[in-house]
This record gives C-alpha cells, sequence and structure tokens, in this order.
C-alpha cells in the first residue's frame, strides 16, 4: 500500500513533540479534547522512537523506517484503531477482518476489537526488526472495551522487552482508571488562534474563512480543517448561513447528505449559541448577526433547553441504522420548533 510522506507537524504539536521526546516512558497517554491532533503526534512520537536518524525535534522523515512509516509497512510498529478509523487513515486492516468485510460477513467496526488487541499484545513479544524496538499507537484508546482494556493492563504494567506504547485520546476520561495509571499523562495545549488561523491559510483557507471555521470548531484547527472539507467551496458562507436555514425550515436540504452525527452536531451548536443569547450572553460558534432572533426570558430558556435535552438522546443514537434523509428531516423538523420556541412533542423519532 502506498502513502504520501507525513505532512510537517503543526508548530503547537511540534513544540510537544519536542518535550515528550526528552522524558523517559514506556507508556504515554495523550489527553484532550478532539481536534488538537492527539493522533498525530502520537504517530510522530512512534515515528522518533523508531527513526535510524533521530534528533531531538523528532523523525528524520528520510530513512528507510520513516519511509515504511510512510507507507504503512513498518514490521515494529502496531497501530491499533476501529477499522472505520484505520480505512479513513489508510491504514491496512488484518487479512481476516478485511476478508470479513469483503464478504460482507460484517461491516467496518468503530470499536477496538478484542481480536486486534490481542493481536498487539503477541506483536509486543517479538524480536525488533529494525532493532529500534517495537511501539504500539492506539486511537482512540477510549474506543477500547472493558474486556480490550483489561487484556491490556497486564502488557502495560510489565512491557515484554523493549516495546512501548503510546494511547491517544479525545476522551480520557472514559478509559479505565487501571489503564490511565500505568501510563505518563501528557494533555495537549490548546494553540492560540492566531497560530492557528495561520496554519489553517497554510492549508489552503482563505484568512477570513480560517477565522469563521476556527471559530466554528470552538478553536480546534484539526476540526476546522475538516469542517472546510465538508462544508465545500466557500465554508465560512455555508457555516454563516445555516442557522437561518434551519429557521426557515430548510434545514435539511441545507446538510443534505452529511452524516447524522455530524448534522447533530451543528444542532447542538446552533442550540448553544441561541440559549447563550437567551440568556445574554455571546454566541460561541455562530456570530451573533447570522443567529435568528431570539427573545430573552425564561420560556425561550426552557424551549432551548429541551431541545438540548433532546439533541444530546440523539447524538447517543445517531449511529444506529435510521433511513438518513428521514431522520434528518425529522431533526430539521424538531430545530424548527425549537426556533420558534414551540412547546417540544412527547415522542421524538
Amino acid at each position: 500500500m502506498s502513502a504520501a510522506a507525513a505532512p510537517a507537524l503543526p508548530p503547537w504539536l511540534a513544540v510537544q513533540l519536542k518535550r515528550l521526546l526528552a522524558q523517559r516512558g514506556h507508556a504515554w497517554l495523550l489527553q484532550g479534547p478532539s481536534g488538537l491532533g492527539q493522533a498525530e503526534l502520537g504517530l510522530a512520537l512512534v515515528r522518533a522512537w523508531l527513526c535510524e536518524e533521530p534528533d531531538e525535534e523528532g523523525a528524520c522523515g528520510h530513512c528507510a523506517s520513516c519511509h515504511a512509516i510512510d507507507v504503512h509497512t513498518h514490521a515494529d510498529l502496531a497501530v491499533l484503531m476501529p477499522e472505520t478509523e484505520l480505512l479513513a487513515r489508510g491504514w491496512p486492516l488484518s487479512e481476516k477482518a478485511q476478508a470479513d468485510i469483503d464478504d460482507k460477513k460484517r461491516k467496518p467496526s468503530q470499536d477496538i476489537r478484542v481480536e486486534a488487541l490481542r493481536e498487539a499484545i503477541e506483536f509486543a513479544q517479538r524480536t525488533s526488526a529494525r532493532g529500534r524496538g517495537l511501539a504500539v499507537l492506539i486511537y482512540p484508546a477510549e474506543r477500547m472495551n472493558t474486556v480490550a482494556a483489561n487484556a491490556l493492563l497486564k502488557t502495560l504494567e510489565e512491557p515484554p522487552g523493549d516495546v512501548r506504547f503510546v494511547l491517544a485520546s479525545d476522551a480520557a476520561h472514559a478509559l479505565p482508571a487501571t489503564i490511565r495509571s500505568r501510563c505518563q499523562a501528557h494533555t495537549l495545549a490548546w494553540p492560540e488562534p492566531a497560530q492557528a488561523q495561520r496554519w489553517l491559510v497554510d492549508q489552503g483557507l482563505s484568512a477570513p474563512d480560517a477565522a469563521v471555521l476556527l471559530r466554528a470548531a470552538g478553536g480546534r484547527p484539526a476540526d476546522a480543517l475538516s469542517l472546510a472539507q465538508t462544508l465545500g467551496a466557500q465554508p465560512a458562507a455555508a457555516w454563516a448561513a445555516l442557522p437561518k436555514a434551519f429557521a426557515r425550515g430548510e434545514g435539511a436540504a441545507a446538510l443534505a447528505g452529511q452524516p447524522l452525527g455530524w448534522a447533530i452536531g451543528v444542532l447542538q451548536k446552533l442550540c448553544h449559541d441561541l440559549l447563550a443569547q437567551a440568556s445574554g450572553a455571546a454566541p460561541r460558534f455562530f456570530d451573533a448577526a447570522d443567529l435568528p432572533p431570539v427573545p430573552r426570558g425564561p420560556a425561550a430558556v426552557e424551549a432551548l433547553t429541551a431541545w438540548a435535552a433532546e439533541l444530546r438522546q440523539a447524538a447517543r443514537t445517531a449511529d444506529h441504522p435510521f433511513q438518513p434523509g428521514l431522520a434528518l428531516e425529522a431533526q430539521a423538523a424538531r430545530a424548527l420548533k425549537a426556533l420558534h420556541f414551540a412547546p417540544p412533542s412527547a415522542s421524538r423519532p
């Protein structure tokens, strides 16, 4: 399998990588909210560990080891991710897993399977093929179920030979305390807004788009870039138009074709900002001028709070096998009621 060389780390991650490489430890837990680069920092860390010519800044990027990681074939690196994440990032599945999916026996897993974890534990017993030790990268680590996490405990506590682990997580609180206690924790730093905007411009966004989308992503640069790719050619304008599209009853059309979970996330941000305005606070994700008018007072707050609770419930079931178009229309209809402060109905699809 071919893959492009790893892109340069964003500057705020490069600083953290240098700090991590100056410390010792056989198991790291990289933690923080999504969109800060846990997976990218974790991969850069194991690249440096396995590199044939590393320096204090990280891997050299041109040796045989770096190339093997770039093409996802390094014999001394095990990458554990949900199968959906592996496929999205271009990493190969095991032969059996790929065969099962190709034969339509099952869909790619959204969790880290116990079988994959056990294979990684067996991998940790091997001798390094390139002489730089072994490395195991697990992301998102919170996607291990209890059985898988328990299988990892002994290996984390008493690692065999020269093997090191990186667990990267967007929700470290969801990991068992026994796992967290066996790792050295590093909490990712938030980039400065100006630094994040410069990075987004370097990725091809205009400066105005970068500013709008960074706000829309809650200050998370990777999420802002992903949002730009989702929204298309004029992402800032598309984002700004969403609140009033929902208020006009055109929300389902505006988000047609998008995953239900993503659409619910947009609605949660809209609901948050409307609640802020109804309470006399400033919105966080949208510009105030782009929001539909919101009356202040208890009635609006009560209606929006009820909608927020329903959106939380909807987010928990977004991966269920609903008919996508109908599910999105149902959410858009509920948004329209909330935006006009109609009382919530008794049940939701």
